[in-house]
């Protein structure tokens, strides 16, 4: 019996955001830190979803992954739903 490996559906766009865009994130370690959107993922066994994002402190590019009612638009953090509660919202 062969094993496919999990079951993940990748997406350069989600709620209205493209790769590269910059969102907010609502996290502890992610104070000070500046993020662009790179895919919206989930798993199509257990449903469960996230947002890979890219960034993090001053000079550094690692991929990070956060559940969707953390990411926010630009300068809405705080500040209204997130793009996981309220997608499509204008950014």
């Amino acid at each position: 019996m062969a094993d496919d490996g999990p079951k993940l559906r990748r997406q350069d766009h989600w709620a209205g955001l493209r790769a590269g865009d910059r969102v907010e994130i609502d996290d502890p370690r992610a104070k000070r830190a500046s993020f662009e959107f790179v895919a919206y993922v989930e798993h199509q066994g257990t449903k469960a979803s996230w947002v890979e994002v890219v960034g993090g402190k001053r000079g550094d590019r690692k991929l990070w992954s956060f559940r969707p009612e953390q990411v926010f638009a630009p300068g809405k953090r705080g500040r209204g739903p997130s793009l996981g509660e309220a997608p499509r919202l204008p950014l």
